[in-house]
């Protein structure tokens, strides 16, 4: 199965990816993690890449593409593969057909923008030892305490009300199209965001047929 995962910042899909990966055995490619693997194995692709972020600038789209083709060349993804993180916008996924980076299933994982904005600004981490918490789901035993190391409690900046919602309209203006884009080709899944993580992984089975 090869796979793309929308949805909102906040949304769930890498706890979805995850979970997946495992079910399916399949990797999860996450375009971050593996242009910062391209550069410091030093591939052709990935040297490219290093001239652009050591300058200052964006990663052009071509480079991106080049090296997830890289990635999904490897002996891991024959099975299938899930996508995270790319395409952001329709010109990355028109150039992935072109580069015949074939997609099974681009499931969409729906969610109100209030519940992401109340989700994302309750995530807290230790300042110390990066330890994750949440303060309604995974509450620390102290408040504003880390149970590892004591170490206080942030938010961090990614997660501030105001920076979600930057983020949020970001999504809305250049990643939502991808659901017609993917409609259009009859790849579109959607599921509807639930309340516990479990919940929402019983409706993308379901969707998948799994």
């Amino acid at each position: 199965m090869k796979l793309i995962l929308l949805g909102a910042p906040g949304a769930g899909k890498g706890t979805q990816a995850e979970i997946l990966s495992r079910m399916c055995n399949i990797p999860t490619i996450s375009t971050g993690n593996i242009l910062r693997a391209a550069m410091k194995n030093g591939t052709p692709v990935g040297l490219k890449a290093k001239e652009y972020v050591d300058s200052g600038k964006l990663v052009p789209d071509d480079v991106i593409i080049g090296i997830v083709r890289e990635r999904l060349s490897e002996d891991d993804c024959k099975n299938g593969y899930i996508l995270d993180g790319m395409p952001r916008t329709i010109p990355q996924a028109q150039a992935l057909e072109d580069a015949g980076i074939e997609i099974d299933v681009a499931l969409s994982i729906e969610i109100a923008d209030e519940t992401i904005i109340e989700r994302m600004s309750g995530r807290r981490v230790c300042k110390e030892c990066s330890a994750s918490y949440h303060i309604v789901n995974i509450p620390p035993k102290v408040e504003g305490k880390c149970d590892i190391c004591g170490g206080e409690l942030i938010i961090r900046k990614d997660d501030a009300p105001e920076t979600v919602k930057e983020r949020l309209a970001v999504y809305h203006k250049e990643t939502e199209p991808l659901k017609d884009f993917y409609a259009e080709r009859g790849k579109l899944k959607s599921v509807e965001n639930q309340p516990t993580v479990d919940g929402t992984t019983k409706l993308v089975l379901k969707a998948l047929g799994l």
